[in-house]
């Protein structure tokens, strides 16, 4: 089934001479958003409809699956500046038709200056603000180093997969009401915590139509397009953000920016029903989480018992409860601390968390701790598949909406808020709710504990699924109902991704569920004794699905954004 949303934009395109006759020109004052298409050769999808364009048209140009997740992500840089991000990180996860598997992890890292007390005051007490607002909430930025650590399984020059993004910055597009709404509720913030006028605030409140120009981010994105990473890291760039933090009390280094460095680790893959399930290891959570919830409930009949029927819900529910344990307690940089992960990931381990399973019973928090054994929020995701069948997925971050809402002044772009990814003090929750402990607290250079959970399906060496989402600590779980939904119980990608999704994360106890989740299975739940609280949209989950006997692909964007689909 298709959707198409018309934006309701006056004419015009720039891109038309870019691209070598593409099916649909890149129109930026005229686009739809499209949120499902079957086409035979290379998909998109991402959070926003001229970004997801951007992706095909490198595809059409004779580029592979990594040259249009790095064209895309550039361009979300400019037309979705809540989320996209060159002031953020990611994580980026492909499944190459040599056989080859790819992680690459730009997450960002705590400043030198950093230190594991920094949001504390003088009695101890955590002032989680600070790791939410303004320049000292800012980690490294890791996008751009991400990038051009890609590159290598690249085809095209970084030339041309970064000029769509320069245009849609130096001449404008045309926002959507979703990105009017979202501008205008974070103004007062933008005025508060930015030294210097930013493209994001103007005289009369936004409103769809409107042309959002960023020549300072153009000015950014060309200089790394001439000078590569170092047009970021060091000279002009570098000096913009230095002078940024010392005007606003940050304390990003030059020095910092210089030594940041893009880490490629070896991928996380795991077997469940003839499937191999590809995804991030450390610093993300979502690997280890996803292996241990997709093994917990391995065993039983989700198919039989059937789409949210209380009893498979309940079973995800106590998996998610037990995962989510473990993470607080055992999980974050593994270049810093000894993570027990091959005993976390161990099948006689998983399969013992559920001992105390009790079927249509109500597990609790306080009782359900971390496993035992022997020593020995505003994210944004993308899903490209090619013809060749090169699959990626990637999902970047500035962490909260707007990130710091904290512009690096002459740069033009968000920086983040990832420090908050850290246990600001063990056991007090973050923006998102999530408690960590000693194994996620600051120190210098360390990377922050991620819920990200970009995420490939395999079956043999072909790749089948492409999938992620934003959310913050609700990524792990979206993904998780994500699988299940097509694995188990059959759905198409379209209802596995929109179909109303729920959320446990151990602490707080409760089930989090979006608003139309049905009343039969809610009022099921809480004749079992889960406190079940109604919430907002979860996640804005892409993905792309090959279908093996015809190849043709099938993408689709979440119903709950302005995500839009594309592919010829």
């Amino acid at each position: 089934m298709r959707y198409l949303i018309m934006i309701g934009l006056a004419a015009g395109s720039f891109f038309t001479a870019c691209a070598q006759q593409p099916v649909d020109p890149i129109q930026p004052f005229h686009y739809n958003i499209e949120k499902e298409v079957t086409v035979p050769r290379g998909a998109v999808a991402s959070a926003h409809p001229l970004a997801s364009r951007v992706g095909v048209m490198i595809l059409q140009q004779g580029g592979n699956a990594v040259d249009a997740a790095i064209a895309t992500q550039l361009a979300l840089a400019v037309v979705y500046p809540g989320a996209g991000n060159i002031g953020g990180g990611g994580f980026l996860v492909a499944h190459l038709t040599n056989g080859r598997n790819i992680a690459i992890d730009y997450r960002e890292t705590a400043p030198a200056k950093a230190g594991r007390d920094m949001y504390l005051d003088s009695a101890g007490n955590a002032i989680t603000q600070l790791s939410i607002d303004g320049h000292l909430a800012a980690g490294i930025p890791g996008t751009i180093a991400g990038i051009f650590a890609s590159m290598k399984y690249a085809k095209l020059p970084f030339s041309k997969l970064i000029d769509p993004a320069i245009k849609l910055a130096a001449k404008g597009f045309a926002i959507t009401a979703s990105e009017a709404g979202n501008l205008n509720a974070a103004r007062a913030d933008f005025e508060r915590l930015n030294t210097l006028p930013t493209a994001f605030v103007k005289e009369q409140p936004w409103k769809a139509g409107d042309t959002l120009l960023q020549p300072e981010l153009a000015h950014t994105l060309t200089l790394i397009r001439n000078k590569g990473a170092a047009g970021f890291y060091e000279g002009e760039t570098a000096a913009a953000i230095v002078a940024e933090m010392q005007r606003g009390k940050g304390i990003i280094t030059a020095d910092d920016l210089k030594n940041y460095r893009a880490k490629e680790r070896e991928a996380l893959a795991f077997n469940y029903k003839g499937y191999t399930i590809l995804t991030m290891p450390l610093p993300s959570s979502g690997g280890i989480c996803l292996r241990q919830m997709m093994g917990m409930v391995e065993k039983y009949p989700l198919a039989t018992w059937g789409f949210h029927s209380p009893r498979a819900v309940q079973l995800m529910i106590e998996a998610e409860r037990r995962a989510y344990a473990d993470r607080a307690q055992f999980l974050g940089d593994p270049d810093f601390i000894k993570v027990p992960v091959q005993q976390l990931m161990n099948k006689q381990y998983i399969t013992s968390r559920m001992q105390d399973f009790e079927p249509m019973k109500a597990g609790s928090s306080t009782l359900t701790k971390a496993g035992v054994f022997p020593e020995s929020t505003e994210t944004t995701h993308l899903s490209i598949i090619d013809a060749a069948g090169n699959a990626v997925s990637v999902t970047t971050t500035l962490n909260g909406h707007y990130g710091s809402k904290t512009v690096a002044g002459k740069a033009g772009f968000l920086l983040n808020n990832e420090m908050d990814d850290f246990s600001v003090k063990p056991g007090v929750p973050n923006m998102y709710g999530l408690v960590g402990n000693e194994a996620n607290a600051i120190a210098p250079g360390k990377r922050m504990l991620s819920s990200m959970t970009p995420t490939i399906v395999l079956k043999g060496k072909q790749a089948l699924y492409s999938l992620g989402t934003p959310g913050g600590s609700t990524i792990i779980t979206s993904v998780f109902q994500t699988l299940l939904n097509t694995l188990e119980f059959g759905l198409s990608p379209a209802n596995a991704i929109n179909k109303p999704k729920f959320h446990h994360q151990w602490l707080p106890d409760e089930v989090a569920v979006e608003a139309d989740f049905p009343d039969s299975t809610l009022q099921a739940l809480q004749q079992m004794g889960y406190k079940v609280v109604k919430r907002g949209p979860i996640g804005h989950t892409e993905i792309i699905q090959r279908t093996p006997a015809t190849r043709q692909l099938t993408a689709v964007g979440d119903k709950r954004g302005d995500d839009s689909v594309a592919g010829f």
